[in-house]
């Protein structure tokens, strides 16, 4: 155990400078001494202070003390208080037996002058080197061995400690002993050795002594390294054997999870355990001494003595340093240092001590708390056994220096703004304001300090002047605190005293000892000590009965006060209180009583169900009694609602971001299965409730681990739990995760907060045999550092798991979807209940809340407390509930007397249980889960329940269980029989093994265990009894956790807005009951008998106000069939797995006409009045299914649970959220913002993260990285957090399945699977070739016409090309309803082969080199190179640029000299080489740098080949950090919003410049110019797989049409089209695109002259003069084909290899959104295309839109405005000259070239009906126009670059002669005038 002790100053430096502040006021002439203030910081030559102020984080190092030091130290675990940093060092005070206490100056000590010329400077040895700690801190030192180094105190550098080596022989061992006389030392300056005596060495070192240089006096401490390195004050020299306990060595050992329990009850007892010490000893064995001599100071290592202390002894308790009062509370963070607190000898001052009185607590019946306030305690002796000192407040008062920002956070000017009289008037204030039952809260009174502190920094601001002017002096301090306590009620008392504590303390304790007992008691005494040298301290002892209990039971951890109960039990010291209780309340012997009752009965039975209480049947009868028919019970159904897949999702995302982060540690394209383990803690009923879940969510089969007949059996080896086999089991998954690299493996931690005790501070202290077992699974280092395996932590409490220690970073945590009103509940049927909404219900207004006290319970228990001061109050509490529930179970049945002697909420919920059964045919009921958190306890009350129950013939009409988690369920054989005959359940061996197999079983289940540990309760639960949780519980988890039980789902009805009728006097009362019956409307009400006296109620207690009548006479005479009250409507929740029941809920009662009446509504005229009801309209019984809500829990807590839930004034937290969130976690410091209300879990996460730290036995608090900033999150861990009973489990078991579609799907691919269109106009084309040739011959092709219908799925809604044929095709009007969504494409998937190609998620073996750059280069080791040439077509120059990185730099020529760019290598058509494709493939790509399918290494089998990605000017860094290893080539920036006609124009033309530069340099060689290689690929980003076709031989097998496919590489097709026979006369060549109907059609030609898409090969040098439209959005390589075959080129397609097109959801041309370029307001509504145009010079909205743009997507939805003629009549299309343009698909377009010589369709006898010119160039004239017909009122639309053009091109085309045109008719784009608006111009022909 620790002895040391959290309530002194933190800065030693502040203590020295005090100490000689004092002592020179004591001496000093003058009046005013130099304060301290000025002391510590004005200091001229001070240097900066930083070693002590930033030694947050220093851990000394321990190797170099003793390792017997080490070891004594290991033994202590945690010194921690419950509050922020470790122990505070404890410092010797300066004890100089030599000064007189007179104000006489000391007599000097004469000490020899310095020699001459040697320095004389204070921190500086006479040579003159520095050696002050701070100096030397970072220094490394040599030091001779058998030397340590030591810190010397010199009296005129107070703050300093000087740094020496001194021979540890000369030094104590630690009990103060075994120093040899003399000294030996050298100076680690100037590095001069063998000093051998101290007084030389003192003079060397300038500590300038006025008293005899001692070395005991003037060498303090040992100096040790931190593990940064740091050196540093270390524990004190202990030069004296100990004297007495000081106050100071009292620490708090590991037991007790940093909570004190630093004197208490038990002190003089023997142990209980030999092993753990009583958690009620001081701190475990401070307590125990030896028993002879004076009072000595234990030490941790020693044997304990007697553990009773004689009479007399001091025990130690906690003291704080005194502090000079202008000194507002300086404290400097201390080394987190576990060998704090080496005990020094003390001589007691008089006047310091407090004897504490011989039987303080039988006389006065109370244990005084002392709270330790600010200054010195005094020592206690005596009876110390009873009083307790708690350290509850002491770090409130210890205000941290904080940093600028955080000052800014909350608001403060400086942190040091109360001085401690202001301190002392907040504590007595806060008191005050306390309820009588209220206890002191550490959090409550921060936030006090807190807001105190910002209202003077608003003082300070506001006026300018510093704190210490609204700071209270201490003559005012007596008399304010005296004004502030006399308002309490005589509650707080203030007791002024002028020389110490201990004065007012001893007067405390003795007037409590000889008080009366009719003597009111105040509930506190504020001691306060104004002395003159001290300042001012204070403390405060807690007298009242109920606080002082509460506040001492507080500081026990949950396992402590779990063994101080079992050892009461043990020892027999509750026998006083079972014998209390062997009687009835109203005297009676309650044994003999039930002895009568059974003997009354004789043979018969309570009737099972179906029947009153007072009906008896045989026992024979009663076993024999099967329930009808099978009820309609919610059993067994899982499945997975929306928010479950929602989260899973999330928790998949997440695992996606690790995989992307950039950190190498997990590589998702590595695995292709998914294997998992669940760990849970201790608890049988979890473990198969785990397995039951596996089981039904068929998850091993979904992931393949197992099969169908095995997965039941084979369930378990999934689920561990954490017990002493778990370190085989574990092992043998460990291996599974070595054997199988290629399978991701899921380690699930569920209820991941239930232990998270370290490993090593288990075992150092023998701590229960399953702690830190969690650690040693979750953080050993083969979990840390397998690959494939991932952790994930699920919790419904995770604030523990997330401190500034945590080892999962906090964007891994995934929290669980926040629930709202809003859309998402909208269409479910049941919302989650949690405890925001159980805290909400207060506010209901409800007569009967959810959330209840039970008032006179609580009465009956302070009674009680008061009379057995001794006992812990849950043995209390524990046996008045038993009695409680056996008077009512005897009230209900036999003895109505009983009946006002049982709380109204106890005998409520009995009469519910015993007669709910009795109204059902089945025998269904409800559960009661009453939580005794001790098992002892809970086996007491079940075998005293039970007895009763059996004794009074129940055992038939309901259940008692133990639930205890070591061990399964056990159910009577009756009840499973039941149980079985209601689930017609086939199995004769089935069991109920989790409590949901309970569903229906009218049952009290006695939940016992130090943690509810998430057990899913069955619908039928309706009452938790928290009645024993009470001040016990005070941190975060384990209040909410036992609040969690109650969470559930619960119908939308349940919560919806409550209709409120106020205000109804008795006679409406009566009225409505009349009524009632005539009503349609079936009312639910909430009225239930209450107990929480509120002044609406106005209940008293008594039987009539609650309305609770029972007698089965009354029951029948009273039924009122439609009133349905909480208790009667099935009482339901949904299992984890289940969000909403999916059928309607399960119905319990069949008819409502005799199963509503609850007895206990039967009084409705008594109820509240104010009644809140809910409605549902009733149809029918038939329907009562509907009714069957399950509605929320109802919940009774203790007093202080209720407060802290029920105190939620404001928003959605209740208060409990600002409670320590566990209590294994601490505060950094008291003063941190508050925790709002309105805060996501997402916040409060990162709230929890900054502002609490890890206890050391914490498993996460050895993960403190070296600098606070680097600790070492786990990468592949995530934390799943969830409110209680969400569902978790479900949705971790949906990632699971989900992770493994995603692993299946990262090796499938979605490609596009769609028929040809147009199939019906095609042209049958005579000439074809034989179907076995591998190459189109040139001859027989060139005679094939060109099929100009566009056959290409994507073109399924663009405007069909006219033919001959097409005239023909007769187009149904029925079209007219033209769907404005774009019918979804069809995909489908297909598995990726090894010659796929990939987007930048793909990482393998083979391919990182073509993808990454080599670590070794960098990203700049590619070079921009800028390529200018002329287009024409643009008519100026072009400059592109290429980024080529060094591996690629072959595939160009540079110049001799400046390495500028001169061409691109190109092949020579002759060139065969088989490891190589000719044609440059250039890929236009934009806004998918990851998703593009740009990575061809595999599709091209690893050759060599020249891939271009050509890329916009600002995509460009994008594409080069994901692709650094690619040519790029950047379009200029002109070309920013263009589409990929801009794109596949500049790749034409820079290829045809090239291919002219290649020529000409090829020349020079001797190569003639047609022999250079003419073709390019343009190839899309989406071209995933290629395939080849072959036909099967038509043989007499196989007569159906068919052949075979399989996939090939894009280098096979390359090298096969490139193969091509002649194949510079061909102008491109492409393939089809794939569809699964290829193989089943009948074999078509091999080749096809016809459109093709997607993947061309491109002859350049034929196709110099045909030209892509650069403006081109849509459609432009429809145009381009077009445009290519009038000019009579051949297109040819191979019909043998199809192209595979992902389907991909992001890039592409789909990003354009159309908005206003002025934005007016956000939610505009969209923008319609027909908006895209508007008259010239009008107001209309511009746009931010590319004019071309808006133009084409214009066309395609203006075709009845534009082409009236031409809709549904493909007789007579729209003539389009040189350009063919998307009219929409109504509308057929015949497209003409209007140049010389050119290829156009027949068009003899066509009467067009509309003409489309686009830019059109000189080549069309008027007499062209002139040879074409069109119909009468047939449309015209001329398309040009500005207005003037327009009038230009009409003029010379002569267009008025046979057209009409109107004003009204010009139209514009709707761009600004500085985007280049077209115009265009509409006319009539005349």
């Amino acid at each position: 155990m620790g002895n040391s002790y959290a309530g002194q100053l933190k800065s030693a430096r502040f203590e020295e400078a005090l100490h000689n502040s004092i002592e020179a006021s004591l001496r000093c002439s003058s009046v005013v001494p130099r304060p301290i203030f000025s002391q510590l910081y004005l200091d001229p030559d001070q240097p900066p202070f930083l070693p002590e102020g930033n030694r947050e984080n220093v851990k000394p190092k321990v190797e170099e003390l003793d390792k017997e030091l080490v070891h004594r130290y290991s033994q202590n675990g945690n010194l921690d208080f419950s509050t922020n940093q470790t122990v505070n060092e404890m410092e010797d005070e300066e004890e100089d037996e030599d000064m007189s206490d007179s104000s006489s100056p000391p007599i000097p000590y004469s000490q020899k002058p310095a020699p001459e010329g040697s320095c004389t400077t204070d921190g500086f040895c006479q040579a003159g080197k520095d050696l002050r700690l701070v100096s030397l801190c970072m220094e490394q030192i040599d030091i001779p061995a058998g030397f340590l180094l030591v810190g010397a105190k010199s009296p005129n550098l107070p703050e300093h400690i000087l740094v020496c080596a001194v021979d540890k022989r000369f030094l104590p061992d630690d009990h103060g002993k075994n120093a040899l006389l003399g000294f030996s030392g050298n100076c680690i300056g100037c590095g001069e050795r063998g000093f051998r005596y101290f007084t030389e060495f003192s003079n060397h070192i300038n500590l300038k002594l006025t008293t005899q240089p001692k070395k005991q006096k003037h060498l303090k401490y040992y100096l040790v390294r931190s593990s940064q390195g740091v050196l540093s004050k270390g524990p004190l020299i202990c030069w004296k054997a100990p004297l007495s306990l000081r106050a100071t060595d009292v620490a708090n050992g590991n037991a007790n999870g940093g909570r004190n329990s630093v004197l208490s009850s038990t002190v003089s007892r023997p142990m209980p355990h030999s092993t753990s010490p009583s958690p009620g000893c001081a701190a475990g064995d401070q307590a125990s001494m030896s028993s002879s001599g004076p009072p000595k100071k234990r030490h941790r290592g020693w044997s304990p003595g007697s553990p009773v202390p004689p009479p007399g002894l001091a025990v130690p308790v906690p003291t704080i340093r005194p502090a000079a009062r202008t000194e507002p509370l300086l404290s400097a963070p201390v080394p987190q240092s576990m060998l704090t607190g080496i005990l020094q000898p003390q001589p007691i001052p008089a006047g310091e001590t407090v004897i504490v009185p011989e039987n303080l607590l039988n006389n006065s019946g109370v244990r005084p708390v002392i709270l330790i306030g600010y200054g010195t305690l005094p020592y206690f002796y005596g009876n110390v056994g009873d009083i307790v000192v708690s350290p509850l407040l002491v770090n409130c008062y210890k205000i941290p220096q904080l940093e600028n920002k955080d000052l800014d956070l909350l608001g403060l000017t400086s942190s040091q703004l109360l001085s401690v009289e202001n301190m002392i008037l907040l504590t007595i204030q806060y008191l005050v304001q306390l309820g009588p039952d209220q206890i002191p809260l550490r959090e409550e009174f921060e936030q006090i300090m807190l807001k105190a502190m910002q209202e003077f920094s608003l003082r300070e601001r506001s006026l300018q002047m510093s704190a210490q002017c609204v700071s209270v002096s201490p003559g005012q301090l007596p008399w304010l605190a005296r004004l502030i306590a006399s308002v309490s009620r005589d509650l707080v008392h203030v007791v002024v005293t002028q020389n110490s504590l201990a004065e007012g303390i001893s007067e405390t304790l003795r007037s409590l000892n000889e008080m009366k007992h009719q003597q009111k008691l105040p509930d506190y005494v504020v001691a306060i000590c104004t002395s003159k040298i001290r300042g001012s301290e204070f403390c405060v002892v807690v007298l009242g009965q109920y606080q002082s209990r509460a506040l001492a039971e507080s500081m026990l951890t949950t396992s402590e006060f779990l063994k101080e109960i079992s050892y009461e039990l043990i020892t027999g010291k509750v026998s006083f209180l079972a014998s209390h209780f062997k009687n009835t309340s109203l005297g009676d012997d309650l044994d003999k009583l039930l002895e009568k009752m059974l003997q009354q009965r004789g043979e018969s039975v309570i009737i099972p169900f179906n029947g009153d209480v007072s009906e008896c049947v045989s026992s024979q009868e009663a076993i024999a009694m099967v329930s009808t028919q099978e009820p309609d019970l919610d059993v067994d159904t899982f499945q997975i609602y929306q928010p479950q897949l929602t989260v899973a999702r999330k928790l998949l995302s997440q695992v996606c971001a690790i995989a992307d982060s950039g950190n190498q540690s997990l590589d998702l394209g590595h695995f292709s299965k998914v294997d998992f383990i669940v760990i849970v803690p201790r608890s049988e009923v979890l473990v198969q409730q785990t397995l039951q879940r596996i089981r039904q969510s068929g998850v091993l089969v979904d992931l393949g681990l197992e099969d169908n007949g095995t997965a039941y059996q084979r369930a378990e080896k999934y689920v561990v739990r954490l017990d002493s086999e778990i370190q085989t089991k574990f092992e043998v998954f460990m291996k599974r995760v070595k054997q199988n690299p290629y399978t991701l493996f899921v380690l699930v931690h569920d209820n991941a907060h239930v232990d998270l005790t370290s490993a090593i501070s288990s075992s150092l202290s023998h701590g229960e045999p399953s702690h830190g077992l969690a650690d040693r699974v979750i953080n050993c280092r083969e979990v840390l550092e397998a690959f494939n395996l991932l952790v994930l932590q699920v919790s419904s409490f995770p604030y523990a798991l997330q401190t500034q220690q945590s080892r999962i970073s906090s964007s891994n945590e995934v929290h669980w979807i926040q629930f709202d009103s809003g859309d998402d509940a909208a269409n479910e049927d049941k919302l989650y209940f949690g405890l925001n909404e159980y805290s909400k219900s207060l506010q209901w207004g409800v007569t009967s809340p959810l959330l209840r006290c039970d008032e006179t319970f609580e009465k009956m228990v302070n009674t009680l407390l008061e009379r057995y001061p001794r006992l812990h109050s849950m043995v209390i509490r524990c046996y008045l509930l038993i009695q409680q529930y056996s008077q009512a179970l005897m009230a209900l049945t036999t003895m109505a007397s009983l009946r006002d002697h049982s709380t109204p909420e106890t005998l409520s919920i009995m009469d519910d249980l015993i007669t709910s059964p009795g109204r059902d045919k089945n025998g269904c009921g409800h559960m009661l889960v009453i939580r005794v958190p001790s098992v002892q306890l809970a086996m007491l009350a079940k075998e005293r329940l039970q007895e009763v129950r059996d004794k009074l013939g129940l055992q038939y009409r309901f259940e008692i269980l133990l639930g205890n988690p070591a061990s399964e369920l056990t159910v009577e054989k009756h009840f499973v029989t039941r149980l079985k005959a209601w689930r017609g359940k086939e199995q004769e061996d089935w069991i109920p093994r989790t409590y949901q197999d309970l569903e229906g079983l009218p049952c009290i289940v006695i939940l016992t265990g130090k943690d509810p540990l998430g057990e899913t309760f069955p619908r039928s639960l309706k009452y938790c009894d928290l009645r024993l949780i009470d001040s016990s519980y005070l941190t975060r988890t384990a209040l909410e956790q036992e609040v969690g039980l109650a969470c559930c789902y619960v119908s939308k009805e349940a919560i919806r807005g409550p209709i409120v009728a106020l205000d109804l006097s008795e006679k409406e009362h009566e009225k409505a009951n009349g009524s009632e019956n005539e009503s349609d409307e079936l009312l639910i009400d909430l009225d239930r008998p209450q107990s929480n006296s509120s002044a609406v109620t106005g209940t008293s207690g008594s039987l009539a106000d609650n309305g609770v009548s029972s007698s089965s006479a009354a029951d029948k005479s009273q039924k009122q069939a439609p009133s349905l009250n909480f208790q009667t409507v099935a009482h339901s929740s949904v299992d984890e797995g289940t969000f909403t029941a999916g059928e309607t809920l399960k119905q319990e009662c069949d008819s409502l006409g005799n199963q509503m009446a609850s007895s206990t509504t039967s009084k409705l005229s008594s109820l509240s009045s104010v009644s809140q009801v809910f409605r549902w309209t009733a149809h029918s019984a038939k329907d009562s299914k509907a009714l069957r809500a399950a509605l929320p829990r109802i919940v009774i807590l203790s007093k202080a649970a209720y407060c802290l839930l029920s105190s939620q004034k404001s928003g959605n937290l209740p208060s409990s959220s600002s409670l320590l969130p566990h209590a294994d976690v601490s505060w950094v410091g008291s003063l941190r913002p508050l925790l709002h209300k309105d805060m996501s879990s997402e916040e409060q996460s990162l709230y929890n993260r900054q502002w609490t730290t890890a206890r050391q036995h914490h498993a996460d608090f050895s993960n403190q990285g070296e600098a606070s900033g680097s600790r070492s999150f786990h990468p592949r861990r995530l934390l799943l957090t969830g409110p209680p009973q969400v569902g978790k489990t479900g949705s971790y078991l949906q990632f699971l399945r989900i992770l493994f579609r995603m692993l299946i799907r990262l090796l499938e691919v979605d490609v596009y699977d769609e028929e040809e269109i147009n199939a019906n106009h095609t042209e049958n084309s005579e000439i074809t070739q034989s179907s076995n040739d591998h190459w189109p011959d040139i001859e027989i092709f060139s005679k094939m016409s060109f099929d100009l219908s566009v056959r290409d799925p994507k073109y399924r809604t663009i405007s069909p090309v006219y033919t001959e044929q097409l005239s023909r095709v007769k187009q149904e009007t029925s079209k007219e309803a033209k769907l404005e969504e774009p019918k979804k494409r069809e995909t489908v998937s297909m598995m990726l082969t090894k010659y796929a190609a990939y987007n930048t998620f793909h990482h393998c073996e083979q391919c990182h080199q073509y993808m990454d750059i080599n670590p070794a280069v960098q990203i700049s080791d590619s070079t921009l190179h800028a390529f200018t040439f002329s287009s024409s077509m643009l008519g100026e120059e072009v400059q592109l640029h290429f980024i080529i990185p060094k591996s690629k730099e072959n595939h160009f020529v540079f110049s001799k000299q400046g390495k500028h760019l001169e061409s691109m290598r190109l092949p020579l058509v002759s060139d065969k080489n088989l490891n190589a494709v000719k044609s440059p493939i250039f890929t236009p790509s934009s806004g998918r740098h990851e998703h593009g399918l740009l990575n061809l290494y595999h599709a091209m089998e690893g050759i060599s080949h020249l891939h271009l990605l050509v890329v916009k000017e600002y995509e460009m860094p994008l594409y080069r950090k994901y692709w650094p290893n690619h040519i790029m080539l950047v379009l200029p920036g002109m070309f920013n919003n263009a589409g990929v006609g801009a794109a596949r124009f500049l790749i034409k033309e820079l290829s045809y410049h090239n291919l002219e530069l290649e020529r000409n340099r090829l020349e020079e060689l001797g190569v003639k110019r047609q022999c250079v290689w003419p073709f390019i690929v343009v190839m899309d980003d989406s071209c995933v797989l290629w395939n080849m076709h072959s036909a099967h031989e038509q043989s007499s097998q196989s007569l159906e049409p068919g052949g075979s496919s399989k996939n090939v590489s894009l280098k096979s097709v390359l090298q096969h089209i490139e193969a091509t026979p002649k194949i510079v006369h061909y102008a491109i060549l492409g393939v089809q695109k794939w569809n699964s109907k290829l193989n089943a059609r009948k074999a078509k030609a091999p080749f096809s002259r016809c459109h093709v898409h997607d993947f061309i090969l491109l002859n350049i040098d034929l196709t110099q003069n045909v030209q892509y439209d650069l403006n081109r959005y849509f459609c432009e390589d429809v145009d381009f084909n077009l445009r290519t075959n009038s000019s009579g080129l051949l297109i040819c397609r191979f019909n043998n290899f199809s192209v595979m097109k992902k389907h991909i959801q992001v890039g592409g041309q789909k990003d354009f959104v159309v908005k206003p370029k002025i934005m007016v307001s956000d939610n505009l509504a969209p923008i319609m295309p027909l908006q895209y145009v508007c008259a010239p010079d009008s107001e209309h909205t511009l746009l931010a839109a590319p004019s071309q743009f808006l133009l084409e997507k214009f066309l395609q939805h203006a075709t009845y405005k534009l082409f009236p003629k031409a809709v549904h009549n493909f007789k007579n299309p729209v003539l389009a000259i040189d350009c063919y343009l998307n009219i929409g698909l109504e509308v057929a377009i015949c497209y003409i070239s209007s140049r010389p010589h050119s290829v156009n369709v027949n068009c003899e006898g066509v009467f067009f009906s509309g003409l489309l010119l686009y830019l059109c160039d000189s080549f069309v004239g008027a007499d062209l126009l002139k040879r074409f017909r069109f119909l009468k009122g047939a449309t015209l639309c001329v398309i040009c670059q500005d207005r003037s053009s327009l009038r230009q091109t009409i003029v010379r085309l002569e267009l008025e002669d046979e057209w009409q045109f109107r004003l009204r008719d010009e139209f514009q784009t709707a761009n600004s005038s500085d985007d280049e608006p077209l115009y265009f111009l509409t006319g009539r022909h005349i």
